[in-house]
C-alpha cells in the first residue's frame, strides 16, 4: 500500500468495536483499523504505535502459534498521512451508529493497522466476477435484547445436531454476534425490532444462487427452509473441518472434569428430556479443526476468575512496592516466544510466589482473548472444472465452495480489566442467586408460605 498516495473516497465504512474501527478498500482486499478513544483521553503517536505494534506481536508471536498459520493474520502498523485520516473521519462520520459516537477516531497519530479483508478468501486469488459470501461468528454471547437459544456449548461440542441448534440460534437472533456478508457488504446481523421471519426471508433471496445456482427451488417458506438449512449445513462442515496445524497441542492437561454435556438451560436439552433422552450422541470436536484449539486456549483459564483475583492482588501488591518491575513482568509487553513459552505452564499447585501468580494472570488475559474471539468464514461458489485446484472444498446438497476460516478480534484482553471480571462476575452470581430464590418461592406451595416454621409429619409405611 502508498501511504503517499491516499484518497479517502476509495475507502469505506465497513464497522467498529469499542476500541477500534474499520475501513476497507473499495477495490483491494484490505482494510485499516484504527484505535478509538474518549474525547477525555489522548494518546501520544508513541504510545498509539506502541499499542498497535503489540497487537501486531501478540497476533504473531502467541495466538498464531496456538490458532495456526493460515488462521491468523497479524497485519502491519502503517502511517498515514494525516490529511487523509482526518478527511476520512470527516467522510464515514454519517455512517457510524450513534452507539458507537461515544468515542473518537485517533486522527492525530496517523498510525493504523493495515490487515487483509477477511470478508473475502484468504488461501487464493479468485477472479473478481466469482461472488463470495463471508459469515462472521463471534465465539462469546453478546448483550441481547431477549433470551436467546443459543449456547456456546452446542456450538463447541461437535455434534452435529446441537451445532445446527446454536446456529440456527444465532440466526434468529443475530445481534452482535452473527454478521453475513456479500461481496463485502453486510446483508445481516446487527438486526433491529424487525420479526426473523421477514430476516429470513430477505437473508434467503441473497443466499438462493449460492446453494441452489440452477433457480430450481420454488420461492415462498419451504424455499427460506432449504436455503437456510443448507448454510446451517454448509457452516458446520467448515468448523469441523481440519485446518493448518496449531500448538494448541501442546497445551498438555490431565482427564478433563466430569459436568453436563449440556448446559441445563439450553433449550436444547430441554428438548432432549422431552423426548425422554438424557444426554446427545457424545461426538467431540476434531482435534485438527479451528473450534477444537480456539477450545483449548479457552481452557488457559484454569481457575476461574474468583480462583484468579487473589494472585491478581499477590501481583498487584508485589508491583506497588516494585513499580519498576512492571516491564520486567512483560505485563504490557514484549508479546514475545518467552512470553508464549510461559503460557505452556498448566500447573495448578501454587508454590506462593510471584511467578506462580502472573503465569495465572496471563493465562487467564489469553484465555478471555479467545472466549470473545470472532470466526471469519468466506465462501465461494467452485468454477465447474476444479479437479486440478489444490484448496480446501466443502459442498452442500447442489453446489461446492472453495473456503477460508481466519480468526479475529484476537487484541490481549487489558490487564487492569481484571477487578471489572471479577466484579461482573459476583454480580451474574448474585442476580441468578436472587432469581432462583425467588422462582422457588413462586412455585412453593400456598400451606408452606403462610408460616414461617413447618412441622415435619412421618407417616408410618
Amino acid at each position: 500500500m502508498d501511504e503517499g498516495k491516499m484518497d479517502e473516497n476509495e475507502w469505506r465504512y465497513h464497522g467498529e468495536g469499542n476500541k477500534s474501527l474499520v475501513v476497507a478498500h473499495a477495490q483491494r482486499c484490505v482494510v485499516l483499523r484504527f484505535l478509538k478513544f474518549p474525547p477525555s483521553r489522548k494518546k501520544t503517536s508513541e504510545e498509539v504505535f506502541q499499542h498497535l505494534q503489540n497487537i501486531v506481536d501478540f497476533s504473531k508471536n502467541v495466538m498464531k502459534e496456538f490458532l495456526g498459520e493460515n488462521s491468523v493474520h497479524c497485519g502491519e502498523v502503517v502511517q498515514l498521512p494525516l490529511d487523509f485520516v482526518k478527511q476520512l473521519c470527516l467522510k464515514i462520520q454519517s455512517e457510524r451508529p450513534e452507539s458507537r459516537c461515544d468515542k473518537d477516531l485517533d486522527t492525530l497519530s496517523g498510525y493504523a493497522l493495515c490487515l487483509p479483508n477477511l470478508a473475502r478468501l484468504q488461501t487464493y486469488r479468485f477472479a473478481e466476477h466469482r461472488p463470495i459470501l463471508c459469515v462472521e461468528i463471534k465465539v462469546a454471547t453478546g448483550k441481547w435484547k431477549q433470551i436467546s437459544k443459543y449456547c456456546p456449548l452446542d456450538l463447541y461440542s461437535g455434534n452435529k445436531q446441537r451445532m445446527h441448534f446454536a446456529l440456527k440460534s444465532l440466526l434468529q437472533e443475530a445481534q452482535n454476534n452473527l454478521k453475513i456478508f456479500k461481496n463485502g457488504e453486510l446483508i445481516y446481523g446487527c438486526a433491529d425490532a424487525r420479526s426473523p421471519a421477514a430476516d429470513w426471508n430477505e437473508l434467503a433471496h441473497h443466499l438462493k444462487p449460492f446453494f441452489f445456482p440452477s433457480n430450481g427451488l420454488a420461492g415462498g417458506p419451504h424455499c427460506t427452509r432449504a436455503v437456510i438449512r443448507e448454510l446451517v449445513r454448509v457452516i458446520t462442515r467448515v468448523l469441523l473441518s481440519g485446518s493448518d496445524k496449531g500448538r494448541a497441542g501442546a497445551l498438555r492437561r490431565g482427564p478433563a472434569p466430569r459436568g453436563p454435556r449440556v448446559c441445563e438451560a439450553s433449550p436444547f436439552g430441554r428438548s432432549l428430556r422431552r423426548q425422554g433422552k438424557n444426554s446427545p450422541e457424545c461426538s467431540g470436536l476434531p482435534k485438527g479443526c479451528l473450534l477444537y484449539k480456539t477450545l483449548q486456549v479457552q481452557m488457559l483459564d484454569l481457575l476461574d476468575i474468583e480462583g484468579l483475583y487473589p494472585l491478581y492482588r499477590r501481583v498487584e501488591r508485589y508491583l506497588e512496592e516494585f513499580p519498576e518491575e512492571r516491564k520486567t513482568l512483560q505485563i504490557d509487553g514484549p508479546y514475545d516466544e518467552a512470553f508464549y513459552q510461559k503460557l505452556l505452564d498448566l500447573s495448578t499447585e501454587d508454590d506462593g510466589t510471584v511467578a506462580f501468580a502472573l503465569t495465572k494472570v496471563q493465562q487467564y488475559r489469553v484465555a478471555m482473548t479467545a472466549k470473545d474471539c470472532s470466526i471469519m468464514i468466506a465462501l465461494s461458489p467452485c468454477l465447474q472444472d476444479t479437479s486440478s485446484e489444490q484448496r480446501p472444498v466443502v459442498p452442500s446438497s447442489r453446489s461446492r465452495f472453495a473456503f477460508s476460516v481466519s480468526v479475529l478480534d484476537l487484541d490481549l484482553k487489558p490487564y487492569e480489566s481484571i477487578p471489572h471480571q471479577y466484579k461482573l462476575d459476583g454480580k451474574i452470581v448474585n442476580f441468578y442467586s436472587k432469581t432462583v430464590l425467588a422462582k422457588d418461592a413462586a412455585v412453593m406451595p400456598t400451606r408452606y408460605k403462610e408460616r414461617e416454621d413447618c412441622t415435619l409429619v412421618l407417616h408410618t409405611v
